[in-house]
């Protein structure tokens, strides 16, 4: 049966995600960026919510756990390093399966951004919510994690069918086209910029994206050509983070 994904804006650049599993009823929060937000979104729908999917313990992540627990119920489960902020029922790991009615979603890690990220992955339906690993035309900057760690992740990521729809926590796509053309000019990568800056120009979400589109245009998944010269393709995906964390445009 299919998985409904209800995405909306919140806080100032985060997507919140609500998805309901069509076959029972049951609704998870995919992360917490904000309660009241989420709390609202809920009522308009008419549904309740059963569990809540954190990614990693970032506050505009995991910020609202207590919150929509007390108003709630609902199981939250999600890495132990959640447990540094906000409430956990279960600490989840790499390989683990999480049912919200009939809906399966595998677990990977995708550390890097935070040791401890995972992603959530519905084969089934094709579906992956990525947290802040991977972005549309970007990934997760490195806050605890290093190069290698997370061209590991991503490399994981980019393993799931190219079909597979990518729901990604923030909307930063227009500063990361703006990053990718001044690093990449291969014409897929102008004509991706081009389409993303008139749909933000439109007011448009450039969320969700896809695995196939990312391998094709994103700078840090392509990094090894990008890099040829570097020691390896880690090191490779090294020099793309650094420039991108340098860069002003």
């Amino acid at each position: 049966m299919a998985l409904i994904v209800h995405q909306f804006p919140c806080l100032s650049d985060n997507y919140g995600f609500l998805v309901r599993d069509a076959a029972t009823g049951k609704v998870a929060t995919v992360d917490t960026p904000d309660a009241d937000a989420i709390l609202a979104e809920l009522g308009k729908l008419g549904w309740s919510l059963d569990m809540i999917l954190n990614t990693h313990w970032h506050p505009d992540h995991a910020g609202g756990n207590a919150a929509l627990k007390t108003a709630t119920g609902a199981e939250i489960v999600g890495p132990a390093e959640v447990t540094r902020i906000a409430p956990l029922d279960k600490a989840l790991v790499d390989g683990d399966v999480v049912m919200l009615g009939e809906t399966r979603f595998e677990v990977i890690d995708t550390g890097g951004h935070t040791l401890g990220h995972i992603s959530y992955h519905d084969a089934k339906n094709a579906i992956a919510f990525v947290g802040d690993t991977l972005f549309a035309l970007g990934c997760g900057r490195l806050f605890e994690g290093t190069a290698e760690q997370m061209w590991a992740s991503l490399q994981r990521l980019t393993d799931l069918p190219d079909a597979t729809t990518v729901y990604c926590a923030h909307e930063y796509t227009a500063s990361n086209a703006r990053f990718a053309l001044s690093v990449d000019t291969a014409p897929a990568v102008t004509e991706r910029a081009d389409a993303v800056f008139a749909a933000r120009e439109r007011g448009e979400p450039t969320v969700p994206t896809s695995i196939g589109a990312e391998k094709a245009t994103n700078p840090f998944l392509r990094a090894p050509l990008l890099r040829p010269d570097a020691p390896s393709p880690a090191e490779a995906f090294a020099e793309i983070r650094a420039a991108k964390d340098g860069f002003k445009g």
